[in-house]
């Protein structure tokens, strides 16, 4: 297991002298080290939608505790140190663009820099359009370890139609601990090896590269129905740790037919949407549900043929209308495999949700099967009463099957946690996030992202 080690520095402003109030402000922008479970999990993708950015009362009415020029975000903080004397003006249109440096460092990567951004805009002037995003990150290690990923969500004028996309091309390590959900199955040396109940950890290094996009159309409103591809291809792949051939990547190849160098996972996506979300960064009321089938074909250039079912149901509860920022948030995940087979990779597991945010306190895919359900809940909270510092705490259950007798929902493995949140753009919503999660196997660490898990 590895994690990225991350600690931003926030500098509130100082009553000092003018020389060290902007050496404080470009330390906000340049220091960071942190803690995340992979390079695909750093950042969000922004796949979730949204309704109104603004929570209403009765009568249509903005609420005033919830106003914009009442919240305190990173840039009213940088206003604050260079230009401690001027007047904030409530009626300026703030950007919805967020930019942070990327630093990490810990033994499996070496050193890492690079950048990372979200943005959002409401197309056209219909009031009514959902909020469309984007989100992009680049970094590079001193272990040549390299990642790029550019995704989108867009809505036209009106949300006649939404168009939701990635693009990613990676050197990457993968980070593997068998098939199953930590239970012990099956009769043959081979078998334990596989389900790996003691949770060995193995490492993969490949080439990863990925393109998806769907286009919805809205049918009724906040119901869309839509179609797209993705291709997902996987190149050299290595395990340049273990010194025998009987490891999980091996079996399962060996068993449903799989080259181990490279695959690829080439399919047709379809999907029904349905959002009632105020917000898709940090909803605080409303509904989002997604549910469609991918099926890879070989006339498309995958390996083998499959079809899967995927479904992403998530529920917001705001519990004061004086502080809607008191939310309980509930989400659940799941992935199936219908017929076919997939590639090792490609298995549905502990944070393979388009996000890349599930399991808080366990690596990618340390839990993974062919069938594969999480559900969780996470209660948000303010702390500063300008709601530049909030909290959350959150637990989550996730549960998938081995192939070998272990069944989905016959066993579980918890985790959890709690962490901070740093109010960067008040316009979108954007946060910074960084939370402290732990689950069984002494699975634990710090993450940082932008943006909800969920």
């Amino acid at each position: 297991m590895h994690y990225q080690f991350k600690l931003y520095f926030m500098v509130f402003k100082a009553n000092y002298s003018a020389l060290f109030k902007k050496f404080a402000a470009l330390a906000v922008l340049l220091l960071g080290v942190g803690i995340n479970s992979h390079l695909q999990a750093q950042v969000a993708g922004p796949t979730d939608s949204l309704k109104r950015d603004s929570l209403r009362a009765k009568g249509g009415k903005l609420k005033p505790a919830d106003t914009l020029y009442k919240q305190y975000d990173v840039g009213d903080l940088f206003q604050a140190i260079f230009h401690p004397n001027k007047k904030p003006d409530s009626l300026k249109k703030r950007s919805g663009i967020t930019i942070i440096p990327n630093v990490a460092s810990n033994p499996s990567i070496g050193s890492q820099i690079g950048i990372k951004a979200v943005a959002g805009v409401r197309l056209g002037s219909d009031p009514k359009t959902i909020m469309s995003v984007a989100a992009t990150s680049a970094s590079i290690t001193t272990k040549n370890i390299i990642y790029f990923y550019l995704n989108h969500n867009i809505f036209t004028p009106g949300n006649k139609w939404n168009f939701q996309g990635s693009l990613v091309a990676a050197k990457t390590v993968t980070p593997d601990f068998g098939l199953g959900i930590g239970q012990a199955s099956g009769q043959t040396e081979a078998d334990l090896a596989l389900s790996n109940p003691g949770r060995k950890a193995y490492v993969l290094n490949s080439l990863y590269f990925n393109f998806r996009e769907k286009a919805y159309k809205e049918v009724a409103e906040n119901l869309f129905v839509g179609a797209g591809v993705s291709f997902d291809i996987r190149k050299s792949i290595e395990d340049r740790r273990s010194t025998t051939s009987l490891t999980p990547y091996n079996i399962y190849n060996q068993r449903y037919g799989f080259n181990g160098d490279s695959y690829n996972a080439n399919g047709l996506l379809f999907n029904v949407q349905y959002t009632t979300r105020d917000n898709q960064n940090r909803a605080y009321k409303g509904i989002y549900a997604d549910a469609g089938f991918r099926t890879n074909q070989t006339w498309m250039g995958s390996t083998k043929n499959a079809m899967q079912f995927t479904t992403d149901f998530r529920k917001y509860f705001s519990l004061s209308r004086r502080n809607p920022e008191h939310v309980i948030a509930f989400w659940n995940w799941g992935s199936y495999l219908v017929s076919g087979a997939l590639p090792y990779l490609e298995l549905p597991g502990t944070a393979k949700d388009p996000g890349f945010r599930s399991g808080r306190g366990y690596t990618v895919g340390y839990f993974k099967g062919t069938q594969y359900n999480y559900s969780e809940v996470e209660y948000r909270f303010p702390i500063t009463r300008n709601k530049f510092i909030s909290g959350v705490t959150f637990f989550h259950m996730q549960t998938a099957n081995d192939e070998q007798g272990t069944k989905l929902f016959e066993q579980w493995q918890p985790g959890g946690g709690g962490g901070l949140r740093v109010l960067f753009n008040k316009a979108t919503r954007t946060n910074l996030c960084l939370d402290y999660a732990f689950g069984k196997y002494g699975a634990r660490g710090f993450f940082l992202g932008l943006n909800e898990a969920f």
